[in-house]
């Protein structure tokens, strides 16, 4: 038995692809009707469309927008063109922000010099006999299958002449983290919102752990969990929970983005006590449950799907 109508509808603000998809698809199987904003070039809406045709294949009513959901403007003609089709009777049971764009620059340039990694790659080629750039790209070849090899694998590639300016702040915070405030009063002050409606956002371990690259995301994950707590207090008088997920690491394609992907994702299978990584159905399981009646109580958190990694030492 499905646990929605198709009165109850899914706002999904980057659902082309990894999370935003998989809560999609999960909400669409359980009787939601979906919204998805998203912005792709024309090269990626073969597979996009693909996807979102095996949604309605399954009896869902899906609406895509494929326009810039940051901009006011494109803001303003989606929720324009919600509100028509709503009606009398549909209402937005949840708003979901899974939108990545981010700016992935250093803070600083790496200092010269050989790393520990470097030094033991090139102790192991003198040993073994072998030119150290051949044991170098075996190395790296053989470290996707065996996550022990990636400690010495090749560092990640970054572009040491474009760091990080107050505008590569400002733009991603304001992507990844205050641009849920926006959404979440404009789908208030037209009074879309069901009277048990849910704001999701999600966050990752970037929050406290520090990745190369990742300064601006992680300060707009940081920022967007301030501004859920705060939405959390302000907007329950209207029947609206809002919280955020903490997804573990997942193969996603916005992961795929970061330098040093393959190593983060190494640490985390390691550390995970399923010895695994999350996957996106993982986490729309999880946005699924928190739109459910019986997830009301749950207000201004954050929850982590992750299956332990966290703990894992």
């Amino acid at each position: 038995m499905k646990r929605f109508a198709p009165t109850d509808w899914a706002l999904i603000l980057g659902g082309s692809s990894g999370f935003g998809l998989a809560s999609a698809k999960k909400l669409a199987s359980e009787g939601m009707s979906v919204a998805v904003a998203h912005r792709d070039r024309k090269s990626a809406m073969a597979g996009i469309d693909r996807e979102f045709a095996s949604i309605r294949a399954g009896g869902a009513e899906l609406l895509a927008f494929n326009v810039d959901a940051l901009s006011p403007e494109g803001r303003a003609a989606i929720l324009a063109a919600l509100a028509e089709r709503l009606g009398a009777q549909g209402r937005v049971r949840v708003l979901l922000h899974s939108i990545a764009r981010g700016n992935l620059k250093l803070i600083a340039s790496p200092r010269p010099g050989p790393t520990g990694a470097a030094l033991a790659r090139a102790r192991l080629a003198e040993l073994l006999g072998v030119a150290e750039d051949k044991l170098a790209s075996a190395i790296e070849a053989a470290a996707g299958d065996h996550d022990a090899l990636a400690e010495i694998a090749l560092p990640p590639a970054f572009d040491a002449e474009r760091l990080l300016d107050e505008d590569d702040f400002a733009q991603t915070i304001h992507a990844m983290g205050t641009s849920i405030v926006g959404w979440a009063m404009d789908l208030l002050g037209r009074r879309l919102f069901a009277d048990d409606a849910r704001v999701l956002g999600l966050t990752s371990e970037g929050n406290q752990v520090a990745w190369r690259g990742y300064a601006a995301v992680a300060a707009a994950k940081v920022t967007l969990e301030s501004v859920v707590r705060a939405m959390a207090v302000e907007l329950a008088p209207y029947g609206v929970r809002s919280n955020v997920l903490q997804a573990g690491i997942s193969d996603t394609p916005a992961l795929r983005l970061i330098p040093g992907s393959a190593r983060i994702k190494a640490d985390a299978r390691r550390r995970n006590p399923f010895g695994r990584l999350t996957t996106p159905e993982d986490v729309a399981d999880v946005v699924f449950l928190m739109c459910t009646s019986e997830a009301r109580w749950i207000n201004g958190a954050i929850v982590r799907v992750d299956g332990g990694e966290h703990v894992g030492g």
